[in-house]
């Protein structure tokens, strides 16, 4: 998916600029990997990039930012972004400029579909290990998410990244053996989930800071390859 957002320049830092951007509806963001080879300082509505990060394609989305000074047609990606931990509200993004002939690395979400015959049949229940891959491909073929089918399953039996059906758009490049989701009895799925529970009460609570979600992306690599 391809999305636009409207940027500007922006020369001011610190704390201070970033509450007047706020109090204008924007937010302060930083381009890197742009062709001048340094950040660029920009600021963004961070409406519209809310409703881009919760489109289907996410942070995986190919955003082209009007305004920023990027080469005619450029494209970014984001890199990370900050949230408020007490109402969710975008205070800081940074974006990753990408180049749309060279192969990049990305962390895509798994879709598991059907339900496998080892939970009807069986009394199995289905355990989803890990919910994303890493893959390469060129930013054009970013694929939103990866569908696999688990109706065959039976007890006892997974799907790991091996067992992927090939693409000609995109390399999975997560361990090969890596288990993705599988078919376990239900005490084999309990007992884990008990230990969870008993670690998640003895920790200490603690006090609530800005929330950074970085995006999946081996940005060293891509940093090497531009």
């Amino acid at each position: 998916m391809d999305a636009t957002l409207q940027a500007e320049k922006r020369d001011g830092r610190g704390k201070n600029e970033a509450r007047r951007l706020r109090t204008q509806g924007r937010i302060p963001a930083v381009v890197y990997g742009t062709e001048k080879n340094k950040a660029t300082e920009i600021a963004v509505d961070p409406k519209v990039l809310l409703r881009i990060l919760h489109s289907e394609s996410g942070v995986n989305t190919l955003i082209g930012l009007e305004g920023a000074g990027l080469a005619a047609g450029g494209k970014v990606l984001v890199k990370e972004y900050q949230l408020d931990p007490i109402d969710h509200r975008l205070l800081h993004a940074d974006f990753f400029a990408v180049a749309m002939d060279k192969m990049l690395t990305v962390t895509v979400p798994v879709v598991i579909k059907g339900e496998p015959k080892g939970v009807k049949q069986q009394g199995g229940i289905v355990d989803f290990v890990n919910r994303q891959i890493e893959v390469e491909c060129l930013p054009a073929d970013i694929p939103e998410h990866i569908d696999i089918d688990i109706s065959e399953l039976m007890l006892h039996q997974g799907i790991r990244v091996r067992d992927l059906p090939q693409d000609a758009k995109w390399k999975p490049i997560s361990e090969p053996e890596m288990m993705l989701v599988h078919v376990v009895t239900v005490k084999a799925e309990a007992e884990p989930a008990a230990e969870g529970a008993t670690a998640a009460a003895a920790a200490p609570g603690t006090a609530a800071e800005p929330e950074v979600i970085k995006k999946g992306k081996k940005e060293e690599d891509e940093e090497k390859k531009k």
